[in-house]
């Protein structure tokens, strides 16, 4: 059912609650605000299959917007709020948006978004106002909250997070016309799997602008439950919250449990969900160590799931599945798995290469990039979106890196993520990076750069220390050889690490 409906039958019920603000927006108000939204874009100019942006940080519009649109036939296109003015003028030029809707806290970049996008003809402002751009409140109160005499489903066109140049848009497989009540063959396959319905309490620790935690949250609202939206993720807090609101449900990136299971003890101890049936987590692979800690904390109600913003195919696999076949991310769901060589040859159990999906569902095209759609796609229809592993027995998937990420040591290949996994798992180690930089000898070295708990421990000291901590759990050619110490590093509040824009400080010295 669509969120209009459930308006209608629970109309004080809260679709979603934002925190720490407190902000409410129930199903009645969400039914007003995205039919007064609607009416506004499509009084833009904006025509179905037309593609608008949003350009701002978690709070009480984002999701409105995006229902407003998807009632509108409206293609949305978020933008991370971490973006910068090139990064975020790239995409606005890229998805040819009409519109850019923005928050009042981005406006130190609103000027500059302003003067330089050049296929955006309506700039609009939510919480604030700024020179060239209209309030978004205003334009809704002229607006009559009846909904369209065409209403029909939008759709979301996500960008990949760049991390090997620059981001690609994902342009889903959109038809005209389609219902309001229209859900994706993923969204459905996220309700059914992880049992989302009207009792559903979902918490969404992550940025709105990442597709996980999106779509997971327009499936709660199609099933009429309620979201509880963190404007940004605080490690205790998002403990409080679960228990404060009976959550259900919770979505995660392993970071955020490698940071909870930091905590003191006496905080983790602190807190009750005896509402909690299912904790879901995916963007990056979990260390089994971290995995196990999280089991014994929480229990068999841990889901783990592999996808990606391209939508080609999913992997999922409960508690006692992992528990037998631990470090996988589990059996493909609704498609099936190849494991394919540099040449096209499909490899036989236990090798690693290439992760092909084969599915009905596929139909995306990266936008205005043909040949990297074609480059993602081989002669049998199979599609890769560069992620490296290989299948066990039993169908199990394994992943071991991004291809790209992949370190080539004297012939011998080493997947950054097993170092990274290593190292996080020091107690005094708050977050890593490694990847290769270039050795004279053997072509490239492992390199690692670690954020320490305590910014005092950046000392030579703590770097063997560190390096011996790896010899004892690693071959020697995946140790480092190095290590540099960081305050921070570029990881987005959806898990992601950006380790690009690290690896490049690296990339000339030899």
């Amino acid at each position: 059912m669509h969120p209009s409906e459930h308006a209608k039958t629970t109309p004080d019920k809260p679709a979603y609650i934002m925190s720490p603000s407190g902000s409410v927006v129930t199903y009645a108000e969400l039914d007003d605000v995205t039919m007064r939204g609607a009416r506004c874009l499509r009084g833009l100019g904006i025509a179905p299959g037309e593609h608008i942006a949003i350009f701002m940080e978690n709070n009480r519009h984002y999701l409105a917007i995006v229902w407003a649109a998807q009632r509108a036939g409206i293609i949305v296109t978020p933008i991370s709020s971490h973006s910068q003015v090139a990064e975020a003028l790239y995409i606005l030029d890229n998805s040819d948006s009409k519109a850019l809707l923005i928050s009042a806290k981005m406006h130190a970049v609103a000027a500059q978004l302003r003067e330089g996008a050049r296929t955006v003809a309506h700039f609009m402002m939510v919480d604030g106002v700024a020179p060239g751009y209209e309030s978004w409140e205003e334009a809704l109160a002229h607006e009559t909250a009846t909904p369209l005499a065409d209403q029909c489903a939008g759709a979301l066109m996500m960008y990949s997070s760049g991390t090997t140049g620059f981001p690609k848009g994902v342009y889903p497989k959109w038809l005209p016309g389609r219902p309001i009540t229209y859900m994706e063959p993923g969204q459905q396959l996220i309700k059914k799997y992880f049992g989302f319905d009207a009792s559903t309490v979902f918490l969404s620790p992550a940025p709105l602008y990442h597709a996980a935690p999106l779509v997971a949250n327009i499936v709660v609202m199609f099933q009429g439950g309620t979201s509880v939206v963190m404007e940004r993720f605080d490690t205790e807090s998002s403990l409080e919250l679960m228990e404060r609101h009976a959550v259900t449900h919770s979505q995660w990136v392993p970071i955020m449990f490698i940071r909870m299971l930091k905590l003191p003890p006496e905080v983790r101890a602190r807190y009750r969900f005896g509402a909690h049936r299912c904790a879901i987590h995916a963007a990056a692979p979990c260390p089994k160590e971290v995995k196990l800690k999280m089991i014994e904390w929480w229990g068999g109600i841990i889901h783990e799931y592999y996808s990606s913003t391209e939508n080609v195919g999913m992997t999922v696999l409960n508690t006692p599945q992992w528990l037998t076949h631990q470090g996988s991310v589990g059996t493909p769901l609704g498609c099936k798995l190849h494991i394919v060589d540099d040449a096209g040859v499909e490899l036989p159990v236990g090798e690693v290469g290439n992760v092909y999906f084969e599915s009905a569902a596929v139909g995306f095209e990266y936008y205005k990039e043909p040949e990297k759609t074609r480059g993602s796609t081989n002669d049998r229809g199979w599609v890769t979106i560069g992620d490296i592993g290989y299948l066990d027995q039993d169908g199990y998937l394994y992943l071991t890196d991004r291809k790209n990420f992949m370190i080539i040591s004297g012939g011998v290949n080493v997947y950054p993520q097993e170092v990274e996994n290593v190292l996080i798992l020091h107690p005094r180690v708050a977050d890593v990076a490694v990847f290769g930089v270039p050795n004279a000898e053997f072509g490239q070295e492992v390199k690692a750069v670690v954020q320490p708990r305590d910014a005092c421990e950046s000392d030579p000291e703590f770097a063997a220390e560190l390096i011996a901590w790896c010899k004892e759990r690693l071959s020697r050619i995946k140790c480092p050889k190095s290590i540099d110490f960081a305050a921070s590093l570029p990881r987005r509040e959806n898990g992601k690490l950006y380790k690009r824009e690290i690896a490049q400080r690296y990339a000339d010295r030899v």
